[in-house]
């Protein structure tokens, strides 16, 4: 069953935001059915409850991050390329170090972010774990130990609270359906399907961002343009959605994961992009892993987070009313 949550920072206070930055909230889907068996691919396994993004990170979104965490940029976590490549532009930088702000190109805020290193992509996810604003781009999710932007890509740390999903989550919430076949089972396609999607943007069923005898789902056209962006807004294909409701999953942008989680200079890449022409390439079937530190004009990512647990307060809040309603009744029969 689909549930959807809106997690902004639940787990620590929300610092005061910068006044070019909004608070950014991740909508997130609730991967249930733990225990389940690994597909025959040997992934898909994944013991407990999980939430992942309904969406990849969007342009919009990097953007509030940025103008929050990068006005000096130390870390690089701004790709030159995201205003130069018009394929998938963007974000504009403007300024100097110390005083850097950014914005989005054109109506491009909800596409999804590119160029973007697994190491970018754990900084937004500290970011997001340590308040938004002004909080540690460094520490919580993953810790980065002197600034570091390229090597081994550290294991995510205990109790984190917003990170880059394993391998093993993000297949399951892009393939796996408890309903199929009455038993449950694994699609070969994050759109429900065994067969490959087609690309027409809108309500039709099995359809993904990719090419199709060179024809791109943007254009539907066969001519390829350097100041084309052939990225679709995330969530587009409205009635392709995996079983546990998230979108993208096949096609649009290829999506960090962190393998089996330990350390590693390696981490893992699925889900296929815009500019690919082989449904195989975004099947349950094929995974690539690559430097963490790489950028490309494909590659971007979503997070997943713990399932959410009731605040303490709404547990005292509702035991003390079971008290309540309880004395009450002892209360009338002793009376009686």
């Amino acid at each position: 069953m689909k549930t959807t949550r809106v997690l902004s920072v639940l787990f620590t206070p929300l610092l005061l935001l910068s006044a070019t930055t909004h608070a950014v909230t991740i909508d997130m889907v609730t991967v249930g059915n733990p225990g389940n068996a690994a597909d025959d691919t040997t992934y898909g396994a994944v013991a407990e409850a999980f939430q992942i993004g309904t969406y990849d990170v969007t342009i919009q979104q990097y953007t509030d991050f940025l103008n929050a965490a990068a006005a000096t940029d130390t870390y690089g976590l701004y790709n030159a390329n995201m205003a130069t490549n018009l394929n998938i532009a963007g974000i504009q930088q403007d300024g100097s170090s110390g005083s850097y702000t950014y914005s989005v190109i054109g109506s491009s805020g909800n596409k999804p972010i590119t160029y973007v290193s697994w190491f970018d992509a754990a900084r937004f996810a500290n970011w997001m774990q340590n308040g938004q604003g002004s909080g540690s781009t460094e520490t919580g999710a993953y810790t980065l130990v002197g600034g570091q932007t390229s090597g081994t890509a550290p294991a995510q740390n205990p109790g984190a609270q917003f990170f880059i999903p394993t391998e093993n989550q993000w297949y399951k919430a892009a393939y796996y359906d408890p309903t199929k076949d009455g038993t449950g089972g694994y699609w070969r396609y994050a759109t429900q399907s065994d067969t490959a999607p087609g690309n027409v943007i809108g309500s039709g069923t099995n359809q993904a961002n990719y090419k199709i005898n060179n024809v791109y789902s943007v254009t539907q056209s066969s001519d390829y343009s350097l100041s084309q962006n052939y990225l679709t807004d995330v969530g587009a294909f409205t009635n392709s959605v995996s079983a546990y409701g998230t979108f993208d999953q096949s096609g649009n942008i290829y999506q960090w994961n962190d393998l089996d989680g330990t350390a590693s200079s390696d981490r893992g890449l699925r889900g296929g992009d815009w500019d690919m022409f082989d449904a195989d390439l975004f099947a349950s079937t094929f995974r690539s892993t690559f430097d963490a530190s790489g950028e490309f004009n494909y590659l971007g990512f979503r997070l997943a987070s713990p399932v959410a647990v009731p605040e303490p307060s709404m547990w005292v809040m509702g035991l003390a009313g079971i008290a309540c309603a309880g004395w009450g009744t002892y209360r009338r029969h002793k009376k009686a």
